[in-house]
């Protein structure tokens, strides 16, 4: 994709990963590089910096001083082929037949929710506001939301509501997705509250596939959601660290990597 036809969202998920890998912007250098006006890219600096996800300078911006949660709709295009990746090689995980699906949100389980929507045995239960908009118009699919109080960050419904309804269900596979995964700290996210609804799901499931793309590998967050004992198989791509993976895959987990031609 040319960087002029770069819709918004997709230009200030690209300002923060730069803001991310560089610690600093330009704003000339940024509306030279997508062929926009300077004052659209100041414009988007300002929004960011009103969510507290970069600070603004005289001639850009600069990484917050804090250790912030990108939120979804600025993750959707970020590790795009990967997330794709990554979901189809979980969805060949899934036999045929009558199944029911667990998918807690994040950008790649809503890539696997699109992969599921025309199938016509499932019931998947999830948490994820974007996931249930997805999959809400599939007439030959059933559809189990579980109630809760929103998390802006995530799309997803999370707290006692939510860990109610998943604790009455029972889940074939859970197809979970985290912000980072170690061998030392297993599954954690940014967010108490959802780590808990994320960790109800798990205990619900008979089986257990966690995807998440090589930039979560090695990560630790604040929230432990749970052990990798806990879980059956990891889906990543090839730029995950391959240390980090023998890690993980050391402690019984089996670690598959998807390639970009994966079905």
């Amino acid at each position: 994709m040319a960087r002029s036809t770069l819709r918004r969202a997709d230009r200030v998920s690209t300002i923060l990963d730069r803001i991310s890998g560089d610690g600093s912007v330009d704003a000339q250098a940024l509306a030279k590089e997508f062929a926009v006006s300077v004052a659209t890219i100041r414009r988007d600096l300002q929004t960011l910096e009103d969510q507290k996800l970069l600070n603004r300078t005289h001639g850009g911006a600069i990484a917050a001083d804090v250790s912030y949660e990108l939120p979804v709709r600025y993750r959707v295009g970020q590790h795009r082929d990967e997330k794709l990746a990554i979901a189809r090689t979980a969805v060949s995980r899934l036999p045929h037949g009558p199944l029911t699906v667990g998918l807690t949100g994040g950008t790649t389980t809503h890539a696997v929710a699109r992969l599921l929507a025309d199938r016509f045995d499932l019931a998947v239960v999830t948490n994820a506001l974007n996931i249930a908009a997805e999959l809400a118009l599939r007439p030959r699919l059933k559809l189990v939301m579980t109630g809760g109080v929103s998390r802006t960050q995530s799309y997803e419904l999370v707290g006692p509501i939510a860990d109610r309804t998943l604790g009455g269900l029972n889940i074939e596979v859970a197809i979970v997705g985290v912000d980072g995964i170690s061998a030392r700290a297993g599954l954690t996210t940014h967010d108490d509250i959802e780590a808990n609804t994320n960790a109800t799901m798990i205990r619900q499931a008979q089986r257990v596939i966690v995807v998440a793309d090589g930039s979560k590998v090695g990560r630790v967050h604040l929230a432990r959601i749970c052990a990798l004992q806990d879980i059956d198989e990891f889906v990543t791509d090839a730029s995950a660290d391959p240390a980090a993976l023998a890690a993980i895959s050391a402690t019984g987990v089996t670690v598959t990597v998807a390639t970009s031609d994966s079905r």
